[in-house]
């Protein structure tokens, strides 16, 4: 189970030239001191810099912009808004070293490639809507004029004014602050969990479509083809009932064979959809069910007292199921165990095993597709796994109840 620490509050103390541990410049004053000069650095700077701005934004995203009509105009606009983070980095960075001005890094573009590749035109449009590099484009564009007056004011408070040129340069070095926070800042909370959706949503379509080409493929390869062989089986028992009774009798017993096998493939296939069990009796028996029929000795340990939504009971049963396929297939173990339990609006589920270790996320399509689907529904899914064992496998899943899944 991962654990949530809350940061401490840190207590704000004056420090030796009159500033505070948290960030904020000492109040300004007649005598210069290093707080005044990087403010006044970073003001004499902001011209060279609001040029190399402002002259990327005209020639790379106006271009683009004018070529959308061609086919090079959107890539061309989605990798200047890439381009335009990457002068908002260098602004934050510049403003941290000089303003003092401590604003997070925004969240990297949650490029759906990582969730096994959904296309270029995804990943384009995905880039032209990123509202970072768009605040970055608004940012350089008008800080050209903002540049000229700043440089100008500042060069010449140095000569004419420089009795008060701490506190011209405290006045102009506190709107460059409001800017950084207001245009280079981080998305909020709510558009980075739009982002966050739209790319789980595409997990979520790629797991069902990828769901039901396997149903279908285990149908046609299967049950199917069996059912199949028992119709011409018995068209011919019946053609040989009369002029051969022995070899029709024989016939009929083979397909009677083919039936009970076909119905065990239904059965088995109707089980990797929903099993019965799971929806009569819950997790507890389901997985019960599903660790007897692993290879290596398991432990089940269910503390629930409750249900939770058919949804996330199919996705921990599913979970367990597969992690105990590899068990069985690929670890060496001797000995296993399965813990599920409910710690407040989550449902954790902990799987050990004593075999060889060294599982990774990146090791294979089975790993690397539950992590997806777990993250698809806002769960987690950590891997510790040693070579040489033991491996621990943890995920979470939010809890619902089940009384509330239609409401």
């Amino acid at each position: 189970m991962t654990e949530r620490h809350s940061s401490p509050s840190r207590a704000v103390t004056t420090g030796r030239h009159g500033g505070t541990d948290d960030g904020r410049p000492p109040p300004a004053r007649l005598a210069y001191d290093a707080h005044t000069w990087k403010e006044i650095a970073h003001l004499l700077a902001n011209l060279p810099v609001s040029i190399l701005g402002f002259t990327y934004v005209v020639t790379v995203l106006f271009t683009g912009f004018w070529l959308t009509v061609t086919v090079i105009g959107f890539p061309l606009l989605a990798a200047g808004l890439l381009g335009a983070r990457q002068l908002g980095k260098l602004e934050r960075a510049r403003a941290r070293a000089l303003l003092g001005v401590r604003v997070d890094e925004p969240s990297r573009l949650p490029w759906r490639t990582k969730h096994g590749g959904n296309g270029f035109f995804a990943q384009l449009w995905m880039g032209v809507k990123d509202p970072v590099g768009w605040r970055t484009v608004l940012y350089d564009f008008i800080r050209l004029p903002w540049g000229v007056l700043t440089f100008t004011i500042t060069l010449a408070s140095l000569f004419v004014l420089w009795p008060v040129l701490p506190f011209i340069a405290r006045g102009l070095a506190n709107v460059d602050r409001a800017m950084v926070r207001g245009l280079l800042s981080p998305s909020d909370e709510l558009e980075r969990r739009i982002a966050e959706l739209e790319s789980d949503r595409g997990v979520v379509v790629d797991t069902a479509a990828a769901d039901l080409r396997r149903i279908e493929r285990d149908l046609h390869d299967g049950a199917q083809a069996r059912l199949v062989n028992l119709a011409m089986g018995l068209g011919l028992a019946k053609e040989k009932l009369l002029e051969d009774p022995e070899y029709a009798q024989a016939m009929v017993e083979e397909a009677h064979g083919e039936v009970k096998l076909a119905l065990q493939e239904l059965r088995d296939l109707a089980r990797g959809i929903h099993p019965a069990v799971l929806t009569d009796r819950g997790l507890d028996a389901a997985l019960s069910s599903v660790a007897s029929r692993c290879t290596v000795p398991v432990k089940v340990t269910a503390d629930l007292d409750a249900r939770p939504v058919q949804a996330i009971e199919g996705i921990a049963y599913f979970t367990v199921s597969e992690l105990l396929q590899n068990i069985s297939k690929h670890s060496g173990a001797r000995s296993a165990s399965v813990d599920v339990w409910r710690s407040e609006n989550r449902l954790l589920i902990q799987v050990w095993d004593d075999g060889r270790g060294g599982a990774r996320l990146d090791g294979g399509t089975g790993m690397r597709g539950l992590a997806e689907r777990l993250d698809a529904v806002d769960g987690l899914f950590v891997i510790d796994s040693p070579p040489g064992g033991p491996t621990v496998v943890t995920a979470e899943l939010p809890w619902r109840d089940r009384g509330l899944e239609k409401g």
